[in-house]
């Protein structure tokens, strides 16, 4: 089992998840983070912390999608492992549908 981040991450971007990995395995982009699934040591320990409810394990339904997009990302954006502010609209934002479709950027953020 490994843990991944899902679309409700998307234009909220709250890092509280990264500062309480042991492994550092988060990854920032423009506006979300990913988990690489092959650094995840399945701790459990970020999950409680996502104020969005963003960080899944592979063993929910429907994570698939996720799963690969996390390890895509994961590869290219950098790695992130202190907390930062959220985006500006978290907030407004984190209860959105359809967030992937309408706000999804593959560019990468600045990491640490």
């Amino acid at each position: 089992m490994t843990y991944v981040v899902n679309e409700k991450c998307i234009k909220c971007k709250y890092t509280d998840c990264v500062e309480v990995c042991p492994v550092d395995c988060f990854y920032e982009g423009e506006n979300m983070l990913v988990i690489h699934p092959d650094e995840c040591i399945d701790c459990g320990v970020c999950e409680p912390e996502c104020p969005a409810d963003a960080i899944k394990p592979d063993t929910e339904p429907n994570v698939e999608k996720w799963m690969e997009l996390n390890r895509q990302y994961a590869e290219v954006w950098p790695n992130i492992t202190a907390k930062k502010a959220a985006l500006p609209d978290a907030d407004a934002v984190k209860d959105e549908a359809d967030k992937f479709e309408k706000y999804f950027s593959p560019n990468p953020g600045s990491g640490d």
